[in-house]
């Protein structure tokens, strides 16, 4: 079967961030510190390889730089400077937008301004609609209820239809990266049942990330894992629980204290990465994309016009705080529709899901081998 190769590919990628690839001799150093590098994925040295040959869609296939967590240790050991980790940390940049059918993700990973442009436009169309509903609708000193400027139960409705847009969004990477990765994957293919035996892996990955536990530096591994639940907990309240969120001004602890325990943990979880990356001393924050400084920026731009809009509707200044909501959905709703599918947030969803891949992938040549034994012994 030919392979074809793309002698441009090492450009491409430099677009999306990729570091003096061609330092790189294989001299392996790199997969041997790492901790996640065993048989069948020894890396960053084969994704290297791959990248210096061209061999896109070997590259476009593989599973090994979502099994790569950066902690950092291939980037400090490597005798050449060829900075593995941020290699790596650029394949899934571009793996990102190769799941991603309407180009999108491409644009924004490949131009900061066009992100910025498309976080801007949603933003505006966000704060113009709300504020024609509210003025229309309703009134500015009024915070919940009939009358209310931005109702929980209209926010209500626009969650679901958000969050519906994001599923079907995701739905539609996550396919691609199933076809490339697994569908297209050379040898037998996995079994129904594999699917089914192995799914645990996705809820048990995502909420406990507990891959990135075993790199040897364990605070990364706790400071991520704080930012993804608190996440998680804020979206999780904010789609069902809207209309008791935004209920009061008295606080109704059963969903206000696991709201406040999210925003703190968002807040400081997403302050230490901020801090981390101006410092620029360990290795996977000495180079940072322009879409890692809009992603934490942005995140912690909604975290702050949310507590400004709680502790003012709690103040009872509720014109003040209805501006402050409309601020906070201006925030939210592009960082949803823009971060979330195409960018940076993207992550969150491909690393659980790569190991589940990976599984099904290892349950499918576990059972060849297993085909082949009884005729190697008959041969015997």
């Amino acid at each position: 079967m030919a392979v074809r190769v793309n002698p441009r590919l090492i450009d491409d990628l430099a677009r999306y961030g990729a570091q003096d690839v061609s330092k790189c001799y294989h001299c392996g150093n790199c997969s041997a510190v790492c901790p996640f590098s065993r048989a069948p994925h020894l890396f960053p040295r084969r994704s290297m390889r791959y990248l210096q040959l061209g061999l896109e869609a070997r590259l476009r296939g593989s599973l090994e730089p979502w099994l790569c967590y950066y902690c950092g240790e291939c980037t400090e050991q490597c005798p050449r400077g060829a900075e593995p980790g941020e290699t790596m940390m650029s394949m899934r940049r571009w793996l990102t937008a190769q799941y991603d059918a309407t180009g999108l993700s491409r644009l924004f990973y490949r131009s900061w301004k066009a992100e910025l442009l498309a976080l801007t436009l949603v933003s505006l169309l966000t704060g113009a609609g709300f504020l024609a509903w509210g003025l229309l609708y309703g009134s500015l000193a009024v915070y919940d209820g009939p009358g209310a400027f931005l109702s929980s139960a209209v926010v209500h409705r626009f969650d679901w239809a958000l969050a519906g847009a994001l599923i079907v969004l995701l739905c539609a990477n996550c396919a691609r990266m199933w076809w490339f990765a697994v569908a297209r994957a050379p040898g037998p293919p996995a079994s129904p049942w594999s699917y089914v035996r192995q799914a645990w892996r996705l809820p048990f990955h995502f909420f406990t990330q507990a891959r990135y536990r075993e790199c040897e530096r364990k605070r990364p591994w706790a400071v991520h894992l704080v930012l993804v639940l608190s996440y998680v907990t804020l979206f999780t309240l904010i789609v069902f629980f809207v209309q008791e969120m935004q209920a009061g001004p008295g606080i109704d602890w059963r969903v206000h204290g696991l709201g406040y325990a999210a925003t703190l943990g968002l807040m400081g979880a997403t302050l230490w990465a901020v801090r981390a990356r101006r410092a620029a001393q360990e290795a996977q924050y000495r180079r940072s994309h322009e879409s890692d400084w809009i992603f934490l920026l942005l995140l912690l731009a909604v975290a702050l016009s949310g507590v400004t809009q709680h502790a003012l509707h709690r103040a009872g200044f509720l014109p003040a705080a209805n501006l402050a909501y409309l601020l906070h959905l201006m925030l939210a709703v592009p960082m949803l529709l823009v971060e979330v599918p195409f960018s940076k947030w993207a992550h969150m969803v491909y690393r659980p899901l790569a190991m589940y891949f990976e599984a099904l992938l290892a349950d499918a040549h576990a059972s060849a081998q297993r085909q082949e034994a009884p005729g190697v012994a008959r041969a015997a």
